[in-house]
């Protein structure tokens, strides 16, 4: 694998892992080093890679390093995987953003062609552009999940930034996008247009009170996702012992952590991205951080893959006929996770399987007997309809 644009990891990290304990991370994942270049892929399933872009911030920060954060993953021990790491290192700021972009693009388009994950530690989260860009050439529409107090939809006849990057994956070709969900939004961080917007285009939004009252019904929502951005300003400032969010409220960390979670177990997740890193966060930030990308990747380990068609085969199917429509439910009997079938129209999002079924909850399915439509539902059929 040849990326040139990859820098390696800082040689002060190499010395620190030789006096770690054999079982640690950084003793066990294969690393971009200066001696050793890039390392050989073959067999990784999860590789981590950073980006120290932050031109298109809103908040004026310096390029990010990631050595203090590496240092605290790097210390930690794995759980009972049987999956092979890799540290690609750096990829550094371009002459121009659309450099930077190019490169952030083609690493994760190949990586998902090879059946690796890739974890993206970020500087400013415009960076999801990139990640989804990477989706371009798969022939696939696209779920953007982004765990965030704020939409992003922004001003997309404006130049993008780290706030108005989902305006243009809306109006930008090609059109990949299927859905965007907003996990965690706060109301006061939104205008009212924006959330109108979001109304108008069929997407979803939960709100942080909506979710930490009960973060289990985020787990069908992470399980149709394809790519997830994560703001690291969604998590309020006490958890991180840092005042660079300003935040009094958002998740805490045993919450960011139970959601990273879900993203890792979620079969169809094939890209992962933690932005907004800066380098005035201390030591208790970097160490949640750190966390947060081991449960994603726990979360990975621990994956069913009831993607697949076999899989699906085996699922226990049930009817629920309201008013002029027939709901029908799947459940699995290996995980006892749920799906509803979205309705297959053949003259339009032809990029759409003919039979998608979409994650649901139990409760969805208990409701649709008390004829409730699932909300959710009802936007995926309606964006499957315009």
């Amino acid at each position: 694998m040849e990326f040139d644009f990859l820098s390696p990891v800082n040689e002060e990290l190499l010395d620190e892992i030789s006096h770690l304990n054999p079982q640690c991370i950084g003793v066990q994942m294969r690393l971009h080093t200066e001696r050793s270049g890039i390392p050989d892929m073959e067999g990784v399933n999860v590789a981590i890679f950073a980006v120290r872009e932050t031109a298109r911030a809103v908040k004026s920060i310096e390029a990010p390093d990631f050595t203090s954060l590496r240092r605290q993953f790097y210390r930690l021990y794995p759980g009972n995987w049987r999956l092979r790491l890799a540290d690609l290192g750096d990829i550094e700021p371009g002459a121009t953003v659309e450099d930077t972009y190019f490169a952030v693009q083609t690493l994760v388009e190949s990586l998902i062609k090879q059946d690796i994950i890739p974890v993206i530690l970020g500087g400013s989260q415009d960076l999801v552009y990139a990640q989804y860009r990477a989706y371009d050439k798969l022939d696939q529409m696209v779920n953007l999940v982004n765990i965030d107090s704020k939409f992003d939809l922004g001003d997309a006849e404006k130049k993008i930034s780290s706030e108005s990057y989902v305006g243009k994956i809306v109006i930008d070709k090609p059109y990949n996008l299927f859905n965007y969900t907003t996990v965690g939004y706060q109301t006061y961080y939104n205008s009212q247009e924006e959330i109108e917007l979001m109304e108008r285009l069929f997407f979803e939004a939960y709100r942080l009170g909506e979710v930490t009252s009960d973060l289990s019904l985020m787990e069908p929502v992470f399980r149709s996702a394809n790519l997830v951005g994560l703001d690291l300003g969604s998590i309020d400032s006490a958890s991180a012992n840092t005042h660079y969010f300003n935040s009094p409220n958002g998740f805490n960390g045993r919450e960011i952590c139970a959601l990273s979670r879900y993203a890792g177990i979620s079969d169809k997740v094939s890209s992962f991205g933690v932005y907004e890193f800066s380098n005035t966060l201390g030591a208790l930030a970097n160490t949640l951080i750190s966390q947060i990308i081991w449960y994603f990747i726990e979360g990975v380990n621990y994956r069913t893959n009831e993607n697949t068609i076999s899989a699906k085969k085996e699922f226990i199917r049930y009817q629920v006929p309201i008013d002029d429509e027939i709901l029908v439910f799947f459940k699995s009997p290996v995980s006892g996770r749920w799906w509803i079938e979205i309705p297959f129209l053949s003259n339009v999002n032809t990029k759409l399987k003919k039979h998608t079924l979409l994650p649901c909850s139990e409760e969805d399915y208990l409701e649709a007997c008390n004829q409730v439509i699932p909300e959710r539902w009802y936007k995926a059929k309606r964006k499957n309809e315009v």
